[in-house]
């Protein structure tokens, strides 16, 4: 027999639990009008474009309209992956992402420990707003100052070189030390602010377990191992998961500046390809590029289910 709840059973209790809902909304009317500018600016731009991303599966005319053109199936993916660029775009994009990110995530988590032990108040925070300051540089004005440190000719990482008697290096005209200047300026840029976070899960470690770790004759780096990273362990894991998810979006902004006819072999990635084919290239293909988007789309979820995945079953720690 099914079982009836009280709810169903009185359709005026569905009632007055609608009303004490309204009445308590009502109360906290601010936080709903402060809730409702993210959730508008995600439905706008986050969800509503999804909308678009059936172009990829059409031959998309601006003069039909996305209902009105013809549906082609799996023709522009098709068409990408027998590319002769697929491959070497592929190649680039994933060796860029990996390399940031296993050079990359680990440097916040040492900035942070180290910071933590620093017992100096003032250089603490000195450190910290030379560390996170760079963060509030804008990409393209990273980009300029990167070439302006590098030029082959006034370059100041050249001038040091000649004082020490190296020959001058045009380092942004050698495809091999691209990724490498890509994650290292980023690294100098973004170290310090990523750093905040694990500051702020190292704070909530108990100090009862350093003051027991120190009566025991532990040394730092014994504290460090068997103390701070476990404390720091499930945002560490956390943050790894979100970062996998975007291992992907390498970023259009600051590729896309550092590029040149010379080091164009390494650095054409997903976005900037995507970019080139959809609004530079003279036939506009907007379904090409929507389909190559979308492609990068699903490996960045596909990542992000996978590792979540693992983490859950390994770690006990996972975003959902």
């Amino acid at each position: 027999m099914r079982t009836v709840t009280p709810i169903q059973a009185h359709p005026k209790v569905r009632l007055r639990l609608l009303a004490a809902h309204l009445k308590q909304a009502k109360r906290s009317w601010q936080l709903l009008v402060l809730f409702s500018l993210p959730l508008a600016y995600l439905i706008i731009f986050q969800y509503w474009p999804m909308y678009g991303a059936q172009i990829a599966f059409k031959d998309f005319i601006p003069v039909k309209g996305i209902m009105g053109s013809e549906w082609v199936g799996m023709k522009h993916m098709t068409r990408f992956f027998g590319s002769y660029d697929f491959w070497r775009v592929l190649k680039n994009t994933i060796g860029l992402a990996f390399y940031h990110l296993i050079v990359g995530f680990p440097v916040p988590i040492i900035l942070a420990l180290g910071l933590n032990y620093v017992r100096q108040a003032r250089f603490k925070k000195s450190v910290q707003m030379i560390t996170y300051a760079p963060h509030f540089i804008s990409t393209v004005v990273m980009v300029g100052m990167l070439l302006q440190f590098l030029d082959p000719r006034t370059g100041i990482v050249n001038q040091f070189l000649t004082l020490i008697g190296v020959d001058p290096v045009h380092f942004m005209a050698k495809p091999e030390l691209f990724q490498t200047i890509y994650v290292l300026s980023d690294i100098w840029q973004n170290a310090g602010w990523g750093c905040i976070i694990y500051l702020a899960a190292l704070a909530g470690v108990s100090p009862t377990l350093h003051e027991a770790a120190v009566v025991d004759g532990a040394s730092k780096w014994r504290r460090i191992w068997h103390i701070d990273l476990p404390g720091i362990m499930p945002v560490m894991i956390i943050l790894l998961i979100l970062s996998m998810g975007n291992l992907m979006q390498t970023g259009f902004e600051k590729v896309y500046l550092m590029q040149n006819p010379v080091n164009i072999t390494t650095s054409e990635v997903i976005d900037t390809y995507v970019y080139k084919v959809g609004l530079i290239s003279d036939g506009l293909n907007f379904s090409y590029a929507s389909a190559i988007g979308l492609f990068k789309s699903i490996v960045n979820l596909l990542l992000l289910i996978t590792v979540n995945q693992i983490a859950r079953v390994v770690g006990k720690e996972s975003l959902w």
